[in-house]
């Protein structure tokens, strides 16, 4: 067995780069994973706490270890949050808010932040469906959430994305199964991570409000 904490992470990322993110994927159990990946336990558990405080995973006492972020606990205000708006209110409130959450990740982001947000635009790309694309394209949102460095920014910003998802699930989808390959998006999501790998603030704030402007023009004319 491998004893390095730093093996185990590698291995871990590894493994969740190639789980599907369009669904609620639990791990397996501890000691399935210490078979499968060649590991000891204290190493294994180790690394699950990185990526439990990276925000790569969650744990639930009882039910076990989930891929992505914590949902927000209190979804029957989210729901409740979801009545009382519309598509055009959380497009606007997203305007406000994410360029700036791009150009503080301009200055904060980490060579395995901008790794990750490569990853989820190449995952978006290959996308076989619409749902695939979005659930890489919410995973690109919070990896730059993430690399802004801000737990209660990340906190507002997941909530924000549990009211956008309940509200405009499926508008952008239009009448093709997929993106087409030359679907705005794609471009749009390389400027903004290209200004923030160049830690240019002012250009990663630009492109992430040129390419919500977008989202929101075609979201609405739907």
């Amino acid at each position: 067995m491998t004893g390095g904490s730093d093996a185990a992470l590698t291995q871990l990322r590894a493994l969740l780069a190639n789980i599907d993110v369009t669904v609620a994927t639990r791990l397996p159990p501890e000691r399935r994973l210490v078979e499968m990946l060649g590991l000891n336990r204290p190493a294994l558990r180790k690394a699950l706490a990185v990526l439990e405080a990276e925000g790569q995973i969650w744990r639930h006492v009882g039910k076990g270890t989930f891929v992505g972020a914590r949902p927000v606990s209190s979804l029957g205000d989210i729901g409740a949050i979801a009545r009382r708006t519309n598509p055009g209110e959380v497009m606007r409130t997203r305007i406000l808010i994410e360029p700036e959450v791009a150009a503080l990740a301009a200055l904060t982001a980490t060579p395995a932040d901008v790794a990750e947000m490569r990853l989820c635009i190449q995952r978006s790309r290959l996308a076989a469906t619409w749902r695939q694309y979005e659930a890489w394209d919410n995973r690109l949102h919070r990896a730059i959430g993430e690399a802004a460095q801000n737990h209660l920014l990340l906190c507002l910003l997941d909530t924000l994305n549990a009211v956008r998802r309940t509200v405009t699930w499926g508008r952008l989808r239009a009448n093709r199964d997929r993106p087409t390959a030359d679907h705005h998006s794609f471009g749009e999501h390389e400027a903004i991570v290209d200004a923030i790998e160049d830690r240019d603030r002012h250009r990663a704030r630009e492109a992430m409000r040129t390419h919500l402007v977008n989202v929101e023009r075609n979201l609405l004319a739907s």
